[in-house]
């Protein structure tokens, strides 16, 4: 039996340390309808994308999911982690992104490598949704075993993931959210990015004391002001986010609130899954090991926990 808490577990995987202090910016446009988040996890993109040996297509997107959770994450109140799962019938039949309360990030893909490369002999670039192909996009708050999760679940819908998000918030929160998201391999490896507006119910980000426009038309140049944003600005590691949002929205009197920190966010132990493994019959275990040894990968993190035949099981001393 392998009762180590997770707290002292000593072979817990060897992942990075890594905390971008300004992950997450939010902002809201003065005496406008509008409020938003900026999403520039830098470095850390690289760090959660490198760890797995998906196709380039593959993690491109799983990059975009990414930003997109700790941006939409940022927004709630919550304890626990925030998800997107996209499940469909192309060759990505899963996709999991998740971030807790904290800014936690980590990811799960299922592909079919064969069906990708035939996808890309004809699409050298293909959409979200040739990756996807038909299926759901599911957005999920889990505040642990002792609360109902709650999710919303839509078709897919749209070429992008910005537009599947897009049309998530249309069909199922009922509000106007307006969604871009950036993911790129460059000299310095993999950088990911999102930029998310909404429209409030209040006149202006805070009050609706003395709003000048009508909200239509102000939430019309918010969103055509985001559009000029280029995927070269938002994946600039030397251009600050405070630089950027005033660079876009000046005109408009952007306000800045307190960034959120991201890092990166695997939940995986030794424990746990030992945990696991106990609740397997022994013939099955028996069958798992390999030379005496029973091999468990973390489908988050890519980390191989190795355990020896004789620790786990009922009849384990």
């Amino acid at each position: 039996m392998i009762d180590t808490p997770a707290f002292l577990d000593t072979n817990r995987p060897d992942t990075p340390n890594l905390v971008v202090e300004q992950g997450v910016v939010p902002f809201y446009l003065a005496s406008r309808p509008v409020r938003g988040r900026l999403v520039r996890p830098g470095v850390l993109t690289d760090t959660l994308l490198t760890r797995h040996d998906n196709p380039d297509v593959v993690l491109r997107l799983a990059g975009e999911a990414l930003a997109l959770v700790a941006g939409l994450a940022s927004a709630l109140k919550f304890r626990g982690s925030f998800s997107l799962q996209a499940k469909g019938d192309g060759p990505i039949s899963l996709l999991v992104a998740d971030c807790t309360d904290a800014g936690a990030l980590r990811f799960h893909v299922r592909s079919d490598d064969e069906k990708v490369a035939a996808l890309l002999r004809d699409h050298p670039h293909p959409t979200a949704a040739q990756l996807l192909g038909g299926g759901y996009l599911a957005f999920s708050v889990d505040q642990g075993p002792d609360t109902d999760i709650h999710q919303g679940i839509v078709e897919i819908r749209g070429e992008s993931l910005s537009d599947m998000a897009a049309h998530y918030f249309t069909t199922s929160e009922q509000h106007a959210c307006w969604v871009r998201l950036y993911c790129h391999k460059g000299d310095a490896g993999w950088r990911a990015g999102a930029l998310i507006l909404e429209r409030i119910a209040t006149e202006g980000g805070h009050t609706s004391d003395d709003a000048p426009e009508d909200g239509d038309d102000a939430w019309e140049t918010a969103t055509t002001l985001a559009s000029t944003l280029t995927e070269a600005e938002i994946l600039n590691d030397s251009l600050s986010s405070e630089t950027l949002l005033y660079r876009l929205f000046h005109s408009e009197d952007p306000c800045i609130g307190h960034p959120r920190a991201l890092a990166f966010g695997c939940r995986c132990s030794r424990a746990r899954l030992a945990g696991i493994l106990e609740t397997f019959p022994t013939d099955d275990l028996d069958h798992m090991a390999e030379d005496g040894t029973i091999t468990m990968n973390c489908s988050f993190c890519n980390h191989a926990f190795h355990f020896q035949r004789e620790e786990v099981g009922r009849d384990a001393a």
